[in-house]
């Protein structure tokens, strides 16, 4: 297995798969940063505590890394998908199979990492790992369960397999699409959960975001082809509500830093690492406008990250929005 991506959920992953007994190569871009992770046999950056099973090599090089690779699992941030898609393209056997765990909407093109594929690989096998886990959890060997999802059910299947242990779950099933959207928005909603605890809105305001912001995550899924009932799993209300309420979520922080008036590139900044919400921020917004999807809590957190809204001006507009069913 060659796992593409060293950084905190690509390497938590890559020692997940070994554990369960699997020879990983882990592909990291940094030669400098995988040299250290070589001689000191853990990433030391991201993930210090979480040795090194002795079948994980990492490497620098990508044609050492999907050298006879049956399967190859990408974990990089979304801005960066299509061009490692790319780089991997040519290298790639003619019987190896693809599985990412990147989540959200490609900026521009409005495109999920299955529709990425598609394009670039057209029919090769393909499979998407989502759900409610923090990569430094999975490092420490704690209990995690997660969703793999194929249109190949026997490739979901022998990779569910490939990855669970005692300590790792892995559920499978078809709905590709249902499983990138709730990856994709629940950022957004975790950012604006994040806002609002760091403006000091209390427990009622967190639970109501996250209720309607599930509710816009089904509108806008369902509209695109997903399968409701995959958003009540552990990739939707699952990686849902452990973004929206933990402070392992850098999209949390994030948002926590703006409730409490930090400008956003300051916020970003203390993070240290991608924040995946703000891009998504505005392909949420986009993809939502081009589908003729209601999505008031995105769309207010857009306009708090990229137009200046104020908070509270924010708070207001969705308090004030005209009262109607609540399963509509």
């Amino acid at each position: 297995m060659a796992v593409i991506g060293a950084g905190s959920w690509g390497t938590a992953l890559a020692i997940q798969l070994a554990r369960a007994g699997h020879p990983v190569q882990l592909w990291g871009r940094d030669a400098a940063q995988v040299d250290s992770m070589r001689k000191a046999r853990r990433n030391a950056r991201y993930l210090p505590d979480a040795a090194f099973p002795k079948n994980l090599q990492v490497t620098s090089s990508l044609s050492e890394a999907l050298n006879g690779a049956r399967d190859a699992l990408i974990a990089v941030p979304s801005h960066a998908f299509r061009r490692i898609v790319q780089d991997i393209a040519p290298q790639l056997e003619s019987t190896t199979r693809i599985a990412w765990a990147t989540k959200g909407f490609e900026l521009g093109s409005g495109k999920l990492p299955h529709q990425v594929v598609s394009e670039m690989l057209q029919s090769r096998a393909g499979a998407v790992l989502s759900g409610p886990t923090f990569a430094k959890e999975v490092g420490a060997g704690l209990p995690t369960a997660l969703t793999v999802a194929s249109r190949d059910e026997h490739f979901a299947k022998q990779l569910a397999l490939s990855l669970s242990g005692p300590s790792f779950r892995a559920y499978t099933q078809t709905d590709i699409m249902g499983v990138e959207v709730g990856g994709a928005v629940k950022n957004v909603i975790a950012i604006g959960s994040g806002i609002a605890d760091g403006a000091g809105f209390g427990a009622n305001t967190r639970v109501a975001l996250i209720t309607r912001g599930l509710a816009e995550m089904m509108r806008l899924g369902v509209k695109l082809g997903a399968v409701r009932d995959t958003f009540m799993g552990l990739a939707g209300l699952g990686d849902l509500v452990l973004t929206c309420t933990d402070d392992q979520s850098r999209n949390r922080r994030f948002g926590m830093a703006l409730g409490r008036g930090e400008p956003p590139a300051q916020a970003q900044g203390a993070i240290g690492q991608v924040v995946e919400g703000i891009a998504a921020a505005q392909a949420v917004h986009a993809v939502a406008q081009r589908s003729g999807v209601d999505m008031p809590i995105c769309q207010e957190v857009y306009q708090i990250m990229h137009a200046g809204k104020p908070v509270r001006a924010a708070v207001q507009a969705l308090m004030s929005r005209e009262v109607r069913r609540e399963t509509e």
